[in-house]
């Protein structure tokens, strides 16, 4: 929080005449100011900005103060109130955005954050599922073949930039291809009907956005499935199972697969809390209308509130999905332990 405070506070320009845009004027500017905190102190600003995040928090009673309890800011529960100090328990108060007519952040990454939700678990999906079998089935034909052009492809892969990825498959599946496909070049999850009254949903325009997100993790997955199966496989307890007369898929499937997957969990924890942020590029050259494009639409005008509220998200997300992962490993390799 303190950093993302910082880093965006020493930027250039004024947030009241960002606020404000032309018509601005004096008056309107030192208005501004003082609704929103801009004309303390940057000690005051960081205060206030604390007080804003916290569960718990203080406010004045004098109207004329930023921290006073106006109506419409956010519903919070008073706790007690000392002198002229109120102390509230609130939901976190990430501020409201500078160019959306006073709507707040919370509301915008609401609106965008499930979409951005969707796209990610889409594209990890299609990595695991993808990555796992052809991880397997390299592992399996080690020095083939086989194993050779899964390792070409991959490393391709990886190689690539999403945003070079999400403009060829654009234009390629979208554009050339579309009488086959029915594919779009760009689209949202969500979108109006004909007639502009309701929207609906479109799972097509899913398809191409995920598989390319998903192309670099699905390499990364190939690569560490066959690598750590690989090693599985030298283990005692998989020459005694070949000894007592299994099927090499009996072996992969009830006594390598899961043990071979911890590598597998630990990078796909990792990408999947970076798609949250990684999904920037894509989103926005397919018209995904998710968090991704939300940032870059709120870079270009310089909308500090909703760039902070976001980074603040992904950042609260990559803890979370990081500790999930943690209760994860308990589950796959019983040897680790929580403490």
């Amino acid at each position: 929080m303190t950093v993302i405070f910082f880093l965006f506070n020493v930027l250039p320009g004024d947030p009241a005449q960002m606020m404000l845009g032309q018509n601005e004027d004096s008056e309107q500017v030192a208005i501004v100011k003082a609704k929103y905190g801009f004309d303390k102190p940057i000690a005051t600003q960081y205060g206030y900005y604390l007080n804003d995040l916290s569960p718990i928090s203080f406010h004045s009673t004098s109207p004329s103060d930023y921290t006073y309890l106006r109506e419409g800011k956010y519903s919070a529960s008073k706790l007690f109130t000392i002198g002229e100090t109120t102390t509230v328990i609130k939901f976190p108060y990430l501020r409201e955005s500078f160019t959306k007519q006073g709507k707040k952040v919370t509301d915008v990454i609401g609106e965008t954050l499930p979409n951005t939700f969707v796209l990610a678990v889409s594209a990890i999906v299609i990595a695991l599922l993808l990555g796992i079998v052809f991880g397997v089935i390299s592992a399996l034909y080690k020095d083939t073949w086989i194993d050779k052009i899964i390792q070409v492809v991959s490393t391709f892969g990886m190689s690539i930039p999403s945003f070079f990825s999400a403009i060829l498959f654009a234009w390629f599946f979208g554009f050339i291809l579309h009488k086959y496909t029915n594919l779009e070049m760009t689209g949202s999850l969500y979108e109006l009907d004909d007639f502009g009254e309701k929207k609906q949903v479109q799972w097509k325009n899913l398809l191409l956005p995920a598989i390319v997100l998903g192309i670099r993790p699905l390499a990364v997955v190939i690569q560490l499935m066959r690598n750590s199966l690989l090693e599985v496989f030298n283990q005692d307890y998989i020459r005694t199972a070949r000894a007592k007369g299994l099927s090499e898929f009996q072996i992969v499937k009830n006594h390598a697969i899961k043990n071979a997957l911890n590598p597998v969990v630990t990078a796909i924890s990792g990408w999947f809390a970076s798609m949250l942020a990684g999904a920037v590029f894509v989103e926005y050259i397919f018209g995904w209308n998710g968090l991704g494009k939300e940032i870059v639409n709120a870079l270009n005008t310089l909308d500090l509130p909703v760039i902070m509220g976001s980074v603040l998200v992904i950042a609260l997300l990559f803890i979370i999905i990081n500790i999930f992962v943690d209760m994860i490993y308990g589950w796959l390799d019983p040897k680790v332990k929580l403490e």
